[in-house]
């Protein structure tokens, strides 16, 4: 039996993923760490409670990581802890770069302490900035990293650390970066559950002049598949992009949640756009489909339902928690 951390594990991916490796590995330990910050959601793992040992506490709490891993024998390390709402990281970069980076660096000191086997990093397709709209080119693992807002160049000094922890230290480590994702249990701030969860309450969905601006989508499902993939077979040292291919703008996410809800298009409403909006992202995944036989499974259009559905019948989930975010998305205008 081996014992895997998990981190931002009370998060929209990352309880995801405890829940997909609970199932698929009834051997492993699992210990869960989260910060419960605003969008930590413990109940997001009520259902595998059981079965992970939950620990309340921040990575940048180094004491803490340090008995956490020695009290628990841990082998593995996943780290989604990240503050990741690109609209609030305008309004209070320094947090960002408080969790995103030096924790990232004080989580990998704990880890090089204890001597784990594997340090898996989670990043974003943010890190390389972003692509014109006519553009016919994506990413690939060796582009250089541009990142164009705070949130982004703060994953990015991550990545960084990541991979000089390896080089210099020797730290057994791997880097996923991944397309949006979406599913259930994601925090009713970001973009797709706030057009769900509004248009579900009657209200208007706000939609950022340059509607026309393209995300890669993925299911979080998908991306925890492809995470497990990395660490059971991927090569040390190695960074892979994880996407689908499928790209789909601001505009055309708001009429599909729209027609899916049997809504007006005239819900929509257009806000300012926020400051550094990147136009477009999209990844090139051959090297992980290559390597490691992964492939997406979901259905984009099929998984956007589900996601819609799951929301629609969840209130109790996403009611509570509408009043947390601390960003109006309307609001830039006047900031």
């Amino acid at each position: 039996m081996s014992s895997i951390l998990v981190t931002g594990a009370a998060g929209f991916i990352g309880s995801h993923f405890v829940r997909h490796w609970v199932r698929g590995n009834a051997q492993d330990s699992v210990v869960a760490l989260d910060a419960l910050t605003y969008a930590g959601v413990e109940e997001n793992l009520a259902d595998v409670r059981d079965r992970v040992t939950f620990v309340h506490g921040d990575i940048g709490d180094s004491a803490l990581v340090d008995r956490v891993l020695a009290e628990h024998g841990v082998h593995t390390v996943v780290n989604f802890a990240a503050e990741s709402h690109n609209s609030l990281a305008v309004l209070d970069p320094r947090r960002f770069f408080r969790t995103n980076t030096m924790g990232t660096q004080a989580l990998l000191d704990s880890c090089h302490r204890a001597g784990v086997t594997r340090f898996h990093h989670i990043s974003t397709c943010e890190v390389y900035g972003d692509l014109a709209l006519d553009d016919d080119r994506a990413f690939t693992e060796q582009s250089p990293y541009r990142p164009r807002t705070p949130y982004s160049a703060g994953k990015a000094a991550a990545d960084h650390a990541v991979r000089a922890w390896h080089e210099t230290f020797g730290l057994p480590v791997t880097i996923t970066n991944c397309a949006n994702n979406y599913g259930s249990h994601q925090f009713p701030e970001k973009v797709l559950p706030l057009f769900i969860t509004r248009s579900l309450d009657g209200e208007r969905i706000p939609v950022y002049a340059s509607k026309d601006n393209r995300r890669e989508w993925i299911h979080v499902l998908d991306h925890c598949r492809a995470i497990e993939a990395v660490l059971k077979d991927g090569r040390i040292g190695e960074t892979y992009h994880v996407g689908t291919g499928v790209e789909v703008s601001v505009d055309e996410m708001a009429d599909l949640v729209l027609a899916e809800l049997g809504l007006p298009r005239q819900r929509k409403m257009t806000v300012p756009d926020r400051p550094g909006h990147d136009r477009r992202y999209l990844l090139d995944s051959g090297k992980i489909r290559t390597e490691l036989g992964w492939a997406p499974l979901v259905d984009f259009g099929t998984g956007l339902t589900d996601t819609i559905r799951w929301y629609a019948d969840n209130r109790a989930w996403w009611e509570p928690l509408r009043g947390r975010s601390p960003v109006a998305e309307e609001a830039w205008a006047r900031a």
